[in-house]
């Protein structure tokens, strides 16, 4: 039997109604609560994603990631991929510092929004620096080490946890790990380096899920 002419109309406006909702509606959510796990596994497969050059599963994951990490609504979170995405696109066309910093206020917008989402509240200015910054180590390999960007994965942590950067020593080394170990096969990985990888980013992320769950315990 063909659907009835009323269906397809309803349809529409449910969706409509749901998206309106899904992006007006104030939510704030703990940003210390978060499956590692989870987060860990979706951040293996943009990685894999990327090198795989699938902007569209890629853009998919990343949207999944902030639903995990940060708890975005739905149709949320694909505006915030965007951003996210933009601000990434803007910082791969740079060659100086200079034209690495053209990707801050985009980074900015980006946190602003999360800053929406949490209950938490963080410097956004301070974030987005923080965020470019670890950006900008991790590209210039022949300025900074692997231990640098551990430094930098720390201070970001920091800045968004409002927790002292020693806090996240290990959470940086094990995260700045995982980067060496993908930057080192690149697009050449095998099955096992990624399954490496993904062991080594349950262990970063899973050490900082209990950092800011024990901090969040004894305050």
């Amino acid at each position: 039997m063909p659907p009835k002419r009323w269906l397809w109309p309803t349809l529409a406006l449910l969706l409509i109604g749901w998206i309106a909702v899904d992006l007006s509606v104030p939510r704030k959510h703990s940003i210390r609560q978060f499956d590692p796990l989870a987060v860990a596994r979706l951040e293996t497969a943009m990685w894999r994603s990327y090198y795989d050059k699938n902007p569209v599963l890629l853009f998919w994951q990343l949207a999944g990631g902030l639903r995990q990490q940060f708890h975005a609504p739905f149709w949320r979170s694909f505006g915030l991929g965007f951003q996210a995405t933009k601000a990434a696109f803007v910082f791969k066309r740079g060659q100086s510092n200079a034209d690495y910093q053209q990707a801050l206020p985009e980074l900015t917008t980006y946190y602003h929004n999360i800053q929406e989402l949490t209950a938490e509240p963080f410097t956004i200015p301070d974030m987005a620096r923080e965020e470019l910054n670890w950006w900008i180590v991790h590209r210039q390999r022949d300025r900074y080490s692997y231990a640098d960007l551990a430094n930098a994965l720390d201070t970001t942590a920091a800045v968004l946890y409002r927790q002292p950067a020693s806090s996240f020593t290990r959470y940086g080394q094990l995260r700045a790990e995982a980067m060496r170990l993908c930057d080192e096969a690149g697009r050449g990985a095998t099955e096992a380096d990624w399954q490496r990888i993904e062991h080594v980013l349950n262990q970063a992320w899973g050490e900082l899920h209990r950092v800011v769950v024990v901090k969040s315990a004894n305050q």
